[in-house]
């Protein structure tokens, strides 16, 4: 089989395409044939050396894929060959034609959503999942900002915040991105590039400000959300791209939480959870990924760089 290789740390160019020997499950395990592969910022970080510095080398990167499980190893219970599944971490790495997994880091996909959209849920999903519900402890009647809401975590941070009753504000940086942001349910949609886009808060919030904040950019935006939060309002940290000052008497006042995220942190049980809640949402049709852009996996490079760019749209998907 065909997969990309990673063997020093550095930029995207360090991957290269490289013919591997086809996979063999063992117990407990499953081989999928990948039909489509997700992109995450965070597959750059590790790629770079940022995360996972005590990585072994050579390896092969990616979180997510979907496609059809072609073998399973003694043990496995509950999938079979044939199977249409989406891959939300593995043991051998998702860049590539196969991908060796545990059986329930497997999950199955619901017929009329493509592989594309499956490959699309893994990171994206479990991160808006996890620091909605798991950290933030968000409730139906609660307004939610999503800063960053064009992109895979955002779109599914609107998609799951709409469907649980919440109100939600998003933020893009263009036309296209707030209009794709309302519609995916945000009830108010704001241009971040725009001056003083946040005094717009207090009129929308009747004056009551932001219960939950998700942040994608804390080292730009954790200061100014400190002065639209709620009291008592939680504001999550899921991604940062270097450091921040603030006012810790701005947190104080208003009795506000800052919390940490990281989708790697979660128990076996959170992940059950919030897959439970996927092949829901995919069933009942409020959770529907968004991927702009489809590429072969020879561009996986091509990939890296645009992942970052802010003006990245939903997914974007590799195909074996």
């Amino acid at each position: 089989m065909k997969a990309i290789r990673v063997k020093e740390f550095g930029p995207a160019e360090v991957m290269g395409l490289e013919e591997v020997a086809d996979l063999t499950p063992g117990p407990g395990q499953v081989v999928v044939k990948v039909a489509a592969v997700g992109v995450n910022p965070v597959d750059t970080y590790i790629r770079s050396g940022l995360y996972r510095p005590d990585l072994k080398l050579p390896y092969t990167p990616g979180q997510d894929a979907a496609g059809v499980i072609s073998a399973v190893g003694p043990g496995v219970e509950h999938r079979k060959v044939g199977q249409r599944v989406y891959v939300a971490s593995s043991i051998s790495g998702t860049y590539a034609e196969q991908v060796l997994c545990k059986e329930f880091q497997t999950h199955p996909l619901p017929d009329g959503v493509s592989f594309g959209q499956g490959a699309a849920l893994g990171v994206p999903y479990g991160a808006a999942f996890r620091a909605l519900f798991q950290r933030a402890q968000a409730q139906a009647g609660e307004t939610v900002l999503v800063h960053g809401a064009s992109g895979g975590v955002g779109i599914a941070a609107v998609q799951l915040a709409s469907a649980a009753g919440l109100n939600v504000i998003g933020t893009a940086g263009n036309k296209d991105g707030l209009e794709l942001v309302r519609a995916q349910g945000a009830n108010h949609v704001l241009n971040h590039h725009s001056t003083g886009y946040l005094d717009k808060i207090s009129d929308l919030t009747c004056g009551k400000g932001i219960d939950i904040i998700l942040e994608m950019l804390a080292n730009v935006n954790l200061d100014k959300d400190l002065g639209v939060v709620a009291t008592n309002g939680r504001i999550v940290v899921i991604g940062s791209r270097g450091r921040v000052e603030i006012d810790p008497r701005a947190a104080m006042g208003k009795e506000a939480n800052i919390l940490g995220m990281t989708l790697f942190n979660a128990s076996e049980r959170e992940l059950a959870c919030m897959h439970a809640a996927f092949w829901a949402g995919l069933k009942n049709g409020t959770l529907r990924p968004i991927v702009s852009r489809e590429l072969p996996l020879t561009d996986a490079a091509v990939a890296h760089h645009a992942v970052i760019e802010a003006s990245t749209l939903g997914k974007i998907v590799l195909l074996p």
